[in-house]
């Protein structure tokens, strides 16, 4: 056999010999599959709610218009658009995106064009490779051209499990970029309907203050003509200051909120202003959306930081496949040819073609345990993950019990409150009635007024809740995000 013949049997027995005991070791990524949790089969409905199912054919990402306030409707299309939360977990998409690209390179070989042009002199006093030969010094011309390939033969699993890590990642940042929205979607309708309410109770103190001034005049009216004493003149002055330090507070309070929307749309705060709701709330303004429950498992579908969390856990399973494959030899195919001669015009005959055909495989024989470190510190990783997905249902379940009993709550006071209004305002005519009458003091009117003012306020305020509680029941549900449809059909 000849030398050459020698040396490709040699090569091809490395090749199978060692292709041979990682096809019979090596270990990938364990097979993942997201955890089964034991949830309820339903939740705990109260009056009004009722059980409905998820309407997929209704558009997503909108929830927002539900609500009828076009105002509101402007705001959240600013905030989608100029938002610096927003920029940043969408440049993070890009940047998974493109780590995986990246690393999915590794899939095919990595080629290589090298060319050297040189004129070199070789020192007649370097060591002699034959004594019967004695060294010269020579000046000549180098003309080279190369073409290199290198491929890692992925029989540990490395390269594959890197890949599917990345793109594990890549999705997860997409996913945090659809929560990303949803909570500034929330946060952004959040701090409007807070801000409509000190609204609205401002209306309310308005109203209030002028009817206050009318009875301030008629008891003035009384006293100058002496039909009652100073005493009436004072308590109702007093009642009237008292209501206008309440317009100063609830302004006080306003202002954060103004703030806060400002941010959110990406507005520097002192430029940025929204203009005071002055009409009086109507019936209509009680109604709410309907929200579609579904059953508790739907939010592991509907929630982006559920899905997120499971994103989490497929990427550091994988992690414990590539610490894993170092236990295991890298086998490097690098052929590379070319063409090197030292006058340009012989560049491309014949005798100046080179090329070389080689596998190189590396083994860690001892490394301290820094191998098996490795993979723990991954399966630790994946512990983590899993405990964070578990504790980010959890969370899911309560958000969205306390919403649903929250939301119950506030419908039944609501109404009740506006029955309250109701007998308030009664209780108020019937007081003025009987002190015009002479049957009873004006504390009797004064103390009407201030139940009257303090159940009105009452009734605003439990309005402005449940909206916000209605945009904390959405953002629980995970809004009308889904994951898409080829991710839930694709198997882990």
């Amino acid at each position: 056999m000849t030398p050459a013949r020698r040396g490709g049997a040699a090569l091809a027995l490395l090749v199978s010999s060692c292709a041979a005991a990682l096809l019979a070791g090596c270990a990938a990524s364990p097979a993942y599959r997201a955890p089964e949790l034991a949830l309820p089969v339903a939740w705990k409905i109260e009056p009004p709610w009722r059980e409905t199912a998820p309407a997929d054919a209704a558009a997503k990402g909108t929830w927002w218009q539900r609500f009828g306030d076009a105002k509101l409707d402007a705001l959240e299309a600013q905030a989608l658009a100029d938002n610096p939360s927003l920029q940043i977990a969408a440049a993070r998409l890009a940047q998974a995106r493109a780590q995986v690209a990246g690393v999915s390179a590794a899939l095919f070989p990595q080629v290589g064009l090298g060319a050297r042009a040189a004129r070199l002199a070789i020192s007649a006093n370097r060591p002699l490779s034959s004594y019967a030969s004695p060294n010269s010094s020579t000046v000549q011309n180098d003309y080279a051209l190369a073409l290199s390939v290198s491929y890692e033969l992925d029989l540990a699993g490395r390269v594959s499990g890197t890949i599917a890590g990345a793109r594990a990642s890549a999705e997860q940042a997409e996913i945090d970029l659809e929560n990303t929205r949803l909570l500034l979607a929330a946060d952004l309708a959040t701090a409007y309907f807070n801000l409509r309410g000190l609204d609205a109770e401002l209306v309310v103190l308005t109203n209030s203050i002028a009817l206050q001034r009318r009875a301030l005049e008629f008891v003035s009216a009384r006293h100058e003509l002496g039909a009652t004493s100073g005493l009436d003149v004072a308590q109702q002055q007093a009642l009237l200051d008292n209501t206008l330090t309440q317009v100063d507070v609830l302004r006080r309070q306003r202002d954060p909120f103004e703030h806060a929307i400002a941010t959110l749309t990406g507005t520097p705060a002192p430029l940025f202003t929204i203009a005071p709701e002055t009409r009086a709330a109507d019936a209509n303004d009680a109604a709410l959306p309907s929200i579609a429950l579904g059953v508790p498992s739907d939010v592991l579908e509907r929630r982006p930081d559920v899905a997120s969390a499971e994103r989490a856990m497929a990427a550091a399973n994988a992690q414990i496949g590539v610490a894993r494959a170092a236990f295991y030899p890298s086998i490097l195919l690098a052929p590379s040819g070319g063409v090197d001669s030292r006058e340009l015009a012989s560049l491309f005959n014949a005798p100046s073609l080179l090329w070389s055909l080689g596998v190189s495989a590396a083994q860690t024989i001892f490394d301290g345990g820094r191998v098996r470190a490795n993979v723990d510190f991954a399966a630790a990783g994946y512990d983590a993950t899993r405990a964070i997905y578990r504790r980010t249902v959890l969370n899911a379940m309560q958000e969205v019990e306390d919403g649903i009993t929250g939301l119950a709550a506030l419908e039944r006071a609501s109404a009740q409150a506006v029955a309250a209004v109701t007998s308030a305002r009664r209780v108020l005519e019937m007081a003025t009635s009987r002190y015009e009458g002479g049957a009873t003091t004006y504390l009797d009117v004064i103390n009407a007024q201030q139940a009257l003012l303090g159940v009105e306020r009452q009734a605003t305020q439990l309005a402005s809740q449940r909206r916000v509680t209605s945009v904390f029941l959405v953002k629980a549900l995970g809004g009308e995000w889904q994951r898409p449809r080829e991710r839930q059909a694709r198997a882990p």
